[in-house]
């Protein structure tokens, strides 16, 4: 006689920011939840001991770590505020964006990932109902007219009413379900390094347009630090990881012409891919998808993990309007979330991959134009209200 698997009303898979997210925000609405992720190491120790990977948190991703009670538990001493932001284009065009104007506390915080997901781990290990495995799924039958079925690499099968694939860009999940990817490559990689600052940065974020279509975005981290992000064309960022941090620190400098004070580099330079990548669907039977399994976008606008938390709230809100007659997989419910996400999805995606195609053009015209229309809004305190409100979330 054999005995039946394991059963669950979700079972995440991935365990980055958004999927360690996801499976809180489920458990603690009551539902029995698996996570099938590594466990992650914790986060570095000192006071110039920095994660790389640095986000600008929306307040409406602030608003979801809040609801789910992580946010006082993320330490404060190592939280930026942004309570400014500058954008120059690639010749006379500015842009600038105040909290105060805004009538918002902060239009963003700079948080380390390590410093976050730290936090969630510790909220994590109080739920009883959550169940934190690290095997990996080697096979997933998404049956319709029953629960799902995850065999794990040691041979486990787990039962689940829905499975959330939040493992990433090259989702093993996304393509269990046969579901379409268009990808297209931006031939650029995103260079992420922090630096001390030899001159106080004021709580403001810069960025700038470059020729070419790269863009080069400094974040303020708490004290007198500052977290890069400068996307470049792929040979010029191998030439500027492989340099190191102090001619690193160097280049930013001449690029932006004293803003920065002298810069010392305190953690190498690291280099990512950067791409835009849709799906057909953010379903399959007893599937959803959320973050970057979901959607890919630029991050010139930092907006990739607060798109990708937006999900995982829309997911959990969709979840908690079930009816009783229906289980956690059901079709109707996974409608509702995709419904729920493609407008936010889709404006996000077109502004950030408008801008790149808008600032990679290099006849001298579209310069022009480009510039003189960031001066334009730049001088419509309602239109600017306006887009920080889509910032915002």
């Amino acid at each position: 006689m054999t005995s039946s698997p394991p059963s669950f009303h979700a079972v995440v898979v991935g365990g980055g920011l958004v999927g360690k997210t996801t499976a809180l925000a489920l458990s603690q609405a009551g539902l029995r939840v698996a996570l099938l992720a590594p466990r992650g190491a914790p986060p570095p120790a000192g006071a110039e001991q920095f994660d790389s990977r640095v986000y600008a948190l929306a307040p409406s991703a602030q608003a979801l770590l809040e609801r789910l009670r992580v946010w006082p538990a993320i330490d404060g001493q190592r939280l930026g505020p942004v309570l400014d932001m500058q954008v120059r284009g690639d010749a006379f065009g500015e842009l600038r964006f105040s909290a105060f104007q805004s009538a918002v506390a902060q239009l963003a915080w700079i948080a380390e990932s390590a410093r976050i997901e730290a936090a969630l781990d510790m909220a994590l290990g109080f739920l009883p109902q959550l169940f934190w495995r690290e095997q990996r799924a080697v096979a997933l039958d998404n049956l319709s007219d029953g629960p799902a079925r995850l065999t794990l690499d040691d041979g486990t099968t787990l039962s689940a009413e829905l499975v959330v694939g939040a493992d990433g860009a090259h989702s093993w999940v996304r393509a269990q379900t046969g579901g379409t990817v268009k990808r297209r490559e931006y031939e650029q990689t995103g260079v992420v390094a922090n630096f001390h600052t030899s001159e106080p940065h004021r709580e403001t974020a810069r960025q700038w347009f470059l020729d070419g279509g790269e863009i080069l975005a400094l974040l303020p981290m708490a004290g007198d630090y500052l977290s890069l992000v400068w996307s470049a064309r792929t040979e010029h960022a191998e030439k500027l990881i492989q340099g190191g941090g102090e001619r690193l620190g160097a280049e930013i400098e001449r690029v932006a012409r004293g803003f920065t004070g002298t810069l010392r580099c305190v953690t190498p330079p690291r280099g990512f891919p950067l791409a835009l990548q849709k799906v057909d669907r953010l379903i399959a039977p007893r599937v959803a998808l959320v973050g970057d399994a979901a959607h890919l976008i630029h991050p010139l606008a930092g907006q990739g993990v607060n798109l990708g938390l937006r999900d995982v709230a829309a997911l959990a809100d969709a979840l908690a309007a079930k009816e009783p007659f229906r289980d956690h997989g059901d079709p109707v419910l996974l409608r509702r979330y995709e419904r729920s996400r493609r407008e936010d999805i889709g404006a996000m995606t077109l502004a950030t991959d408008g801008l790149h195609r808008l600032f990679s053009e290099r006849l001298p015209f579209l310069r022009a134009v480009r510039n003189a229309g960031m001066s334009i809004v730049g001088a419509q305190p309602f239109l600017k209200r306006w887009l920080v409100a889509q910032a915002l979330g």
